[in-house]
């Protein structure tokens, strides 16, 4: 179970998002500047609501009124961003072992080797991050997110920018990870085929508001 109602304003843009979901794993859709990962990143502890609740399985992360504002350190979610955010300076191996070092015990724990054969990174371990394609990263990202023991992943666009066969093969992994592992998810998204893949229930968000919910196996 979610639970988001937040609120903040900048010079340019108005946020007031609010919406509960009890689905294992749930999308935010909507098009670029509608507020996604603005939500996201509220929820991740990176980034402070002018006001609001936000609750995930019960636990209250953030609340304005009773002045709760868990850090991200301690909230237990696993954050996947675009360009995956690897340590430049240590090699695959190594960058998954960091999760696996700084695991939050917040979820059930996942063997390193599991996490390597689900995300088919045994091949990629001896490399350096600057010679992964962005698929290649991406799955890395995944799986040092995963061995940090998280309660949810949290995926900002986790396929843009990808060519279509690597589109497809990151695709398969995280459908993969969805049934061997069954962590719940929380997916920002533009992509109409990765909601459908994804995700069980939909957020539409338009302009920093709900414009609707939809089941994922409805959406077009």
């Amino acid at each position: 179970m979610i639970e988001v109602d937040i609120a903040w304003r900048t010079r340019d843009f108005e946020l007031q998002v609010a919406f509960t979901s009890d689905a294992r794993n749930l999308a935010l859709f909507g098009p670029s500047g509608s507020g996604k990962t603005s939500v996201l990143l509220a929820v991740a502890g990176l980034r402070r609501p002018e006001r609001g609740r936000i609750a995930v399985a019960g636990q209250v992360l953030f609340d304005s009124a009773a002045r709760i504002q868990l850090p991200a350190s301690r909230r237990g979610l696993g954050v996947v961003f675009q360009d995956g955010r690897l340590f430049p300076h240590l090699r695959v191996r190594d960058n998954l072992l960091y999760g696996n070092g700084n695991a939050v015990q917040a979820g059930a724990p996942v063997a390193f080797d599991t996490a390597v054969e689900l995300l088919g990174l045994t091949d990629l371990l001896a490399r350096w991050p600057g010679s992964l394609s962005g698929g290649e990263a991406r799955r890395v990202a995944i799986g040092r997110a995963l061995l940090c023991r998280p309660r949810a992943l949290l995926l900002d666009e986790p396929l843009v920018g990808l060519h279509r066969e690597a589109r497809s093969q990151l695709l398969q992994y995280l459908r993969r990870l969805h049934g061997e592992i069954g962590l719940p998810t929380l997916l920002v998204s533009h992509q109409p085929d990765e909601v459908r893949a994804l995700a069980e229930d939909v957020v539409l968000l338009d302009d920093g508001r709900v414009a609707g919910r939809v089941r994922a196996e409805d959406f077009a």
